[in-house]
């Protein structure tokens, strides 16, 4: 499938979130939201009234990312509010085939998020209920953080399990120039990247320049 790109506004001016989701909106594939309660993770971000908010003016589907305490309870709302995908965390989750299919019947992807020292194949038999496989490739709660390479056979085994199953694999946090092609020669094929993004010059150029390194990669 074709590699796409996933801006992640975690690293983003909060102040002007619109204007910096519009300014990436003719090359990546999904605005990602990070969504983080303090709780799972040890930081806040942002929450379901600004994801109304940015859904009334994005362009691109929002990829919503909950690092949340409790997604049984507040998943399906982001995807009845009209998120193109919602990623639940493994561990977090305490019914997740219930919580998963509820997403799905919202009208958005399901996705499971797994942290870096979670394995992978105690999840295979969930993989028919999802539609995206998201491997955390830094410890989960701020942007900005060094790429584990540690993490890199986790995605080549999880590439495995996936098979010609249709589930995108999604690698977040410290994707780079610098990473980027690791991750897709590993078996990535969904790209999140904040601070490669808005840290920029020119955010729509960086897009374009990590989908090239990307496609590059992948077609080696």
């Amino acid at each position: 499938m074709a590699q796409q790109i996933s801006p992640s506004i975690l690293s983003a001016d909060f102040a002007r979130l619109a204007d910096d989701v519009a300014a990436i909106a003719d090359d990546a594939d999904w605005v990602h939201v990070d969504v983080m309660d303090n709780h799972f993770v040890p930081n806040l971000t942002i929450g379901l009234p600004v994801v109304e908010a940015l859904l009334k003016t994005s362009a691109l589907p929002l990829d919503c990312h909950l690092m949340i305490e409790d997604p049984d309870r507040w998943a399906p709302r982001y995807a009845e509010v009209g998120a193109g995908s919602v990623t639940i965390h493994a561990e977090a989750a305490k019914a997740p085939i219930r919580t998963l299919r509820a997403i799905r019947a919202a009208g958005a992807r399901a996705g499971l998020g797994i942290n870096p020292a979670t394995p992978v194949e105690p999840y295979e038999d969930l993989l028919g209920e999802i539609d995206m496989l998201l491997l955390m490739t830094v410890e989960p709660g701020f942007g900005g953080q060094r790429f584990l390479d540690v993490v890199l056979p986790k995605v080549r085994r999880a590439r495995a399990l996936i098979g010609d199953r249709p589930v995108w694999l999604q690698v977040d946090g410290g994707v780079s120039a610098e990473t980027i092609e690791r991750c897709a020669e590993a078996g990535a094929d969904v790209f999140v990247a904040g601070s490669a993004v808005y840290g920029a010059d020119d955010p729509a150029a960086a897009v374009r320049a990590l989908r090239a390194q990307a496609e590059k990669a992948a077609a080696t």
